[in-house]
């Protein structure tokens, strides 16, 4: 039986938990009766509200299930995490993460699709969606370019790390359109085929609440202003490799009246105040900690 809450703290309903994480109320309760996955408290109204611990143990469980384990054993594998209270952080772990984002960077270089979702799956199930994302993910992609720039990578290495990743990402992406948040609206733009960091900042912001509708790699302008003008998102960020890209994109994009974000290699200062955008130069993480803290 849930405990009285002894004084206030940032808790909230199911209702809120649920637009948060994407899934709905009735999956949550299940989840909470079968497998014990989640710790309300009482108000003293009598409501069950949910901490920060509770949306951590859903969206671990999102991952897991993404990567293909059972229910009950992904719960039972969340549970296990939490039975000492919070993960360790990367730090007091004396890095381990980087151990892990080590094993990582080897399971995809002998193409192990198996063992690097397994790796994937332990880290996940660790240190949640925006750790795995900031301390592991951008920083391998960020490694992989150089790499396949230098020529020590092969494009048979990029292409199926890219690909492994990028499947992992969509599926921790479910549902992130759902909910009543504000909504932003991602792109790249025509002839940008890169849209990975896109998709972790669209994960990153997705925890703050947001709905996200995301068009993806290689999307032409008017499918931008069309969707922006049916949707009236809170803001639309753009993500490329080249300034150039951006610059056409971003430019009929103004016509939609909706504040405009750029990202990627190819944003630079420069850009971003002759569009009169909102220049977005840093990882996929902060980036979304930055967006959500200027539309709560």
């Amino acid at each position: 039986m849930p405990t009285p809450l002894p004084e206030p703290a940032p808790r909230v309903r199911i209702g809120e938990l649920s637009d948060r994480v994407g899934e709905s109320p009735t999956l949550l309760r299940a989840w909470e009766r079968r497998y014990g996955l989640l710790s309300p408290v009482r108000s003293a109204g009598g409501f069950r509200l949910y901490g920060a611990e509770d949306e951590r143990r859903v969206r671990a469980m999102q991952a897991l299930l993404a990567g293909g384990v059972s229910a009950r054993q992904a719960a039972e594998a969340v549970l296990s995490t939490s039975a000492e209270g919070a993960p360790p952080s990367p730090v007091a772990e004396g890095g381990a993460i980087e151990d892990t984002r080590s094993r990582l960077t080897q399971t995809l270089g002998r193409f192990d699709d198996v063992g690097a979702n397994a790796v994937l799956d332990r880290l996940l199930a660790n240190w949640g969606v925006a750790t795995v994302i900031s301390e592991v993910i951008v920083p391998y992609l960020v490694d992989l370019g150089e790499r396949w720039a230098d020529g020590s990578a092969t494009i048979a290495e990029e292409h199926f790390a890219t690909s492994v990743i990028r499947g992992r990402l969509l599926g921790l992406a479910r549902g992130w359109d759902g909910g009543s948040g504000p909504r932003a609206l991602l792109a790249c733009p025509s002839g940008e085929l890169h849209d990975l960091g896109l998709i972790c900042f669209g994960i990153a912001l997705r925890g703050y609440g947001w709905r996200i509708t995301f068009l993806g790699a290689d999307t032409p302008e008017s499918t931008v202003i069309e969707t922006a003008a049916h949707l009236t998102p809170n803001v639309i960020v753009l993500a490329a490799t080249k300034s150039s890209r951006l610059r056409a994109l971003a430019s009929g994009a103004r016509g939609a009246m909706v504040p405009i974000a750029i990202a990627g290699r190819g944003a630079t200062r420069r850009l971003a105040d002759e569009l009169g955008a909102r220049l977005l130069d840093v990882d996929p993480v902060t980036a979304a900690n930055r967006v959500a803290a200027d539309i709560p």
